[in-house]
């Protein structure tokens, strides 16, 4: 029997606990998803519409996370193609993260790609990362990849998104709605305000379609903020979130430093 691989976010959402990920746009070695996995980190998010990463990288960093017992999802670019998201797939990735989704349509077609027959039209190959390179069975990889290996996060980054959301979370074989605050709060009219009614009115009709179609909310592009992040795990029901990037924090930890140094200096 071939080695399968876990997926942390659906056994986090089984116990409903929250799937914590760790964002890589920066850092191609490897050892970033050690670093991640010393945090305890769930989940990793390779971001290849945000970044000059290859799918090479990606594949590199995704195999360390099955290999670390931490999920690889990949944000592919929008609008890449079919042929793109087979190639992260069969590079090691557990799920892939769809930009900039609009509609039932765009739902579906990104389902398609990510499944195997009968639920889609993914193309089969041998020796995949996600079973260990090992030889398996097709009925077995199609069985265990449909249900546990190629999760499917859409991206709700805009108005017709929201407008839609209701049938694009009724669609089967979708796992997470994940919020893009960054480029809902600039389609909303306000920019950064995460605060402001228009951008919580559209969680809530997001976390709303979650509830009730049984999808997972997932919230992204607000780091370190205590109070936003409380207020969509504890009032929204986020139970996927992506808790930081590791651009973000090599920007805040060399503030921090500096800051720290010229302080020191000041005193003498």
């Amino acid at each position: 029997m071939a080695m399968v691989a876990q997926n942390n976010l659906l056994l986090k959402a089984a116990s409903k606990q929250l799937c914590k990920a760790f964002g890589i746009r920066l850092v191609k070695d490897t050892q970033i998803v050690q670093l991640a996995k010393n945090a305890s980190f769930d989940a990793l998010f390779i971001d290849l519409e945000h970044s000059t990463l290859s799918l090479e990288d990606a594949g590199n960093l995704c195999r360390t996370g099955l290999q670390l017992g931490i999920t690889p999802f990949v944000r592919v670019p929008w609008k890449c193609g079919d042929g793109f998201v087979q190639r992260v797939l069969d590079a090691g990735a557990m799920g892939v993260v769809f930009p900039h989704i609009q509609s039932q349509s765009d739902a579906e077609q990104a389902v398609a790609i990510s499944k195997y027959p009968p639920f889609g039209r993914r193309s089969m190959t041998g020796s995949l990362p996600t079973f260990g390179l090992r030889k398996t069975p097709a009925s077995t990889i199609m069985a265990e990849s449909n249900a546990n290996l190629s999760s499917v996060l859409l991206m709700v980054e805009t108005k017709e998104c929201v407008a839609n959301i209701d049938a694009i979370a009724s669609v089967k074989g979708v796992d997470v709605l994940l919020v893009g605050s960054n480029d809902l709060s600039l389609e909303l009219g306000v920019p950064g305000e995460y605060k402001s009614r228009e951008f919580q009115s559209a969680l809530e009709t997001i976390s709303q379609a979650c509830k009730k179609h049984g999808k997972m909310l997932g919230f992204a592009g607000v780091y370190e903020n205590r109070e936003l992040q409380e207020w969509a795990i504890q009032k929204l029901g986020a139970g996927f979130i992506l808790g930081q990037q590791d651009s973000g924090l090599l920007a805040r930890a060399s503030v921090e430093v500096v800051n720290a140094l010229e302080a020191i200096e000041g005193r003498q």
